[in-house]
């Protein structure tokens, strides 16, 4: 047993919520025990321009802390990002480019957001199902909207 009353192969409880940021093209908030992570996704109509004319779109991410997330106050990165925040990124982005068809989706490129509310372990991995799952939520925008 841990010393939080969890048995060793028990899975922290999971709640997804949709559509929480109704500006975004899809959002999702995402509890994975007391980790509470908002992804949200944009959908730009261009790509970075390594990949202009290619026919291929790009999804990027950005990760952030709130301060008052963590048992101490988390410092907002203001002069720049920890080199830990931009790996989180890095892996988060690589993960969804991993899940989506690039070609499928034409040159547009996906902004996908994960900001963390509440942080007790497990923050990467809830932001990347978080964003799987807001980026699902896009492309099936972009279905229904007859652009894909």
């Amino acid at each position: 047993m841990r010393s939080f009353n969890r048995d060793y192969n028990e899975q922290r409880p999971v709640s997804v919520e949709r559509g929480v940021q109704p500006q975004a093209d899809g959002s999702i908030l995402i509890k994975v025990g007391n980790t509470h992570v908002i992804c949200g996704v944009s959908i730009e109509e261009n790509v970075p321009p390594f990949l202009k004319d290619s026919g291929k779109g790009w999804i990027t991410a950005e990760y952030g802390i709130l301060p008052c997330a963590t048992g101490s106050r988390y410092r907002r990165e203001i002069k720049g990002q920890s080199g830990r925040t931009m790996e989180i990124q890095r892996l988060i982005g690589r993960s969804l480019r991993m899940m989506v068809d690039l070609e499928a989706i034409g040159e547009r490129t996906l902004r996908v957001d994960c900001d963390v509310l509440n942080a007790d372990g497990g923050t990467r991995t809830a932001s990347i199902t978080g964003a799987s799952l807001a980026v699902a939520d896009a492309l099936e925008k972009l279905v229904s909207l007859g652009k894909l």
